[in-house]
């Protein structure tokens, strides 16, 4: 790692080299000294957005803290954002209308537009110079294009999770006990579905299983009804917000296949065969749902779903039970589909107020550190010879640990990881040390996330490349759309052809028709049609 690092900062690209250039010229803010505390440190603020939210923040005593004290001369201030997207925009939303935003914060791309609009956010254009180690590793053209507007850059888009990382999965165990084939189309998923909700799967003689489990989880690219539902709106075609395809560019949702859909959703429901709480669960409560096994068919992520620490609940609960990668439906159309995917960033900006009060060197000095092989290392998997070792090719692993239990993949030290996001860019080491094989600890199988991975990365998913750039809807129609879907789900609102056919009218009505045709218009002046 010290030499790729090392040879990184010596081979900065061209264009990363261009930004340096254009952004040498310093302002009196930049100029402004920092207020610093009693202890000669400058304070930095930074909301983020934990890996493992359900693990808790880092420790006060967390080694990080004292080297970034020592090192950089910083004080740290973490606080660690909601991992529901509806709860994290509406705190940072609060905190902008306030004008308390943190010093550093990871927000989604439609508050952030608005920050943008309003004022908020500071433009980032020459802080890639001032830290050309994490910038040759973690930005190029792409990235930098995706923060710019108006010819500025607002923010560092970091690399996401890898865009085919998720995948249905199914509980083999139960699918064995009932004696069931694993399912293909859409009325064979059905039929499993009731299966598992009537016919005690986990044979305890308790009605508390449910064929179906998922959450409102909503991004600009998956609006509607979200991620979770996605393999099940994919059978149909409509997977994703925007079609992107040239044929029938626009919003999925005035599409006819949508109806479709959107009956077979209504159907989950009506015969029950979805867990009832699939509205009132946050992320972290569906992932405690199905490590407590209410419902056997889902869409979740492979280290969500197998990391040893994610893992080992389920383990213990259910020594017997076993998820595998399956197909998505196969609709009555013949398609199928994962769900949409994109290449995915995380947004990192800096407020306005942060340069004012002087501090842009200091936040560059920290990501600087961050990207460093001390930072790389300690941030991603602790400190050697404690929570990994080296092995052979250089890659961090838990083997011959003089204390196992404090490995780098053990869900009692997960808190001490939870910026890993903000140093990781996928490289080759992350993937073979991010997802080491391991041996659960009840059931005795030998288990590997990595594994899962790229089961999950040969599934069938609909390419929408940029459309988590596109248009967002006002906060008006956003509810509008949302709520119509809910309330034909839920049968508060009959869902007939005729009834469907006039909530699509008052929906262009109150601006369905706007976006629609905004968002094919930036489609095909950024070529992002196929």
């Amino acid at each position: 790692m010290k030499k790729s690092l090392t040879t990184s900062i010596a081979c900065l690209g061209i264009a990363v080299m261009a930004i340096c250039l254009t952004g040498a010229k310093k302002t009196k803010q930049d100029l402004k000294e920092p207020v610093k505390n009693k202890d000669g440190l400058i304070e930095l603020s930074m909301w983020y957005g934990g890996t493992v939210s359900e693990a808790g923040e880092p420790p006060r005593n967390w080694i990080a803290y004292d080297i970034i004290r020592k090192k950089l001369g910083i004080e740290l201030k973490l606080t660690m954002l909601p991992s529901s997207t509806h709860d994290r925009d509406a705190k940072l939303n609060a905190a902008a209308a306030a004008k308390q935003l943190p010093d550093i914060f990871t927000v989604n791309r439609e508050p952030w537009l608005n920050m943008i609009k309003n004022g908020m956010l500071a433009e980032v254009d020459d802080m890639y110079a001032m830290m050309p180690t994490r910038t040759k590793l973690m930005f190029d053209k792409n990235s930098i294009q995706y923060t710019t507007v108006n010819g500025h850059s607002y923010g560092f888009a970091t690399p996401g999770s890898i865009p085919r990382n998720e995948g249905v999965v199914i509980r083999k165990d139960w699918l064995d006990k009932l004696k069931l084939h694993v399912p293909v189309t859409t009325e064979d998923f059905m039929k499993v579905m009731r299966a598992f909700t009537y016919d005690d799967p986990d044979r305890n003689g308790i009605d508390d299983t449910w064929g179906y489990g998922a959450f409102i989880e909503l991004y600009t690219h998956q609006e509607g009804l979200g991620r979770r539902f996605e393999p099940i709106m994919g059978a149909f075609g409509v997977a994703g917000t925007w079609s992107m395809q040239k044929e029938h560019p626009g919003l999925n949702v005035l599409r006819p296949e949508y109806f479709e859909a959107l009956s077979y959703v209504k159907q989950m429901a009506k015969e029950k065969v979805i867990d009832p709480n699939w509205m009132a669960y946050k992320k972290d409560d569906f992932r405690a749902a199905w490590k407590q096994g209410r419902f056997g068919i889902m869409r979740e992520q492979n280290a969500a779903l197998a990391a040893e620490g994610n893992y080992k609940p389920f383990d213990k609960n259910f020594p017997n039970g076993e998820w595998i990668v399956i197909n998505p439906p196969t609709g009555p159309h013949g398609d199928c589909s994962t769900g949409c995917f994109i290449q995915g960033y995380r947004i990192t900006s800096i407020s306005k107020n942060a340069i004012k009060a002087g501090k842009k060197e200091a936040i560059a000095r920290l990501f600087e550190w961050m990207s460093s092989e001390e930072g790389y290392y300690l941030l991603g998997w602790g400190v050697e010879g404690v929570n990994y070792v080296k092995n052979e090719h250089g890659v961090p692993v838990v083997d011959g640990l003089p204390d196992p239990k404090k490995g780098f993949s053990k869900a009692t030290v997960q808190p001490l990881f939870q910026l890993s996001a903000y140093v990781f860019y996928n490289g080759p080491i992350e993937l073979y040390s991010r997802y080491p094989t391991y041996i659960t600890e009840y059931s005795h199988k030998k288990m590997s996330a990595l594994d899962v991975l790229n089961q999950m990365d040969k599934l069938p998913y609909t390419p929408a490349i940029g459309s988590d750039a596109m248009p967002a809807p006002n906060a008006d129609l956003k509810r509008f759309f949302e709520q119509g879907l809910l309330e034909f789900i839920t049968e508060r609102r009959e869902l007939t052809r005729d009834n469907w056919n006039q909530w699509i009218e008052d929906f262009k009505k109150v601006g369905g028709k706007k976006w629609n045709d905004d968002g094919i218009e930036y489609a095909k002046k950024n070529n992002l049609l196929y």
